[in-house]
């Protein structure tokens, strides 16, 4: 019974080229026809960009809810600045920003004080700014200028070994 529910299974090879490389019988080599004709139809069928409306004046408008910062959404870069911000008399730098991080270091191995106090040694602290240094150090690698970098490099370095005198 088993034998007569037995189906015999056909392959039936559909490549178009043979083991050796050549056309197969029955294919028929497709014209070179460029796609550009599909593409300046879809062109064509695509919608014209919506127009912004005009913009309404602030008495006419209906007083409509904040809405809610989206945390996918970068926060707003120097070309967005509100009217009347100016970033001051020069642009910072990327070397200024290294600076930032690193002023604070000094303070907290000791070996600088702010006037009128008295030297404070937080070696956990100087390590976070020192781990921070590093940290921008290796996701800068390869996007920095090679003032830039050796900078940075110099910096992080001469910072860890003060790090360990004082750690002991």
């Amino acid at each position: 019974m088993a034998e007569e529910n037995q189906q015999g299974i056909k392959v039936t090879d559909r490549r178009m080229f043979t083991d050796t490389g050549e056309l197969r019988e029955g294919f028929e080599p497709e014209e070179n026809e460029s796609p550009e004709p599909e593409v300046a139809a879809e062109r064509e069928a695509a919608p014209e960009p919506i127009s912004r409306p005009e913009p309404v004046a602030a008495s006419a408008r209906e007083p409509q809810a904040q809405p809610v910062a989206d945390p996918q959404v970068p926060p707003a870069g120097p070309r967005d600045a509100p009217e009347g911000y100016s970033a001051g008399p020069r642009q910072p730098q990327f070397l200024d920003l290294v600076a930032m991080l690193a002023e604070p270091v000094a303070l907290f191995l000791g070996d600088a004080t702010m006037p009128g106090q008295e030297p404070m040694e937080d070696l956990d602290r100087a390590r976070m700014h020192i781990d921070l240094l590093g940290l921008l150090e290796g996701k800068c690698q390869g996007n920095l200028d090679e003032q830039e970098s050796a900078i940075l490099g110099d910096l992080v370095y001469r910072l860890r070994l003060r790090y360990v005198e004082k750690k002991g």
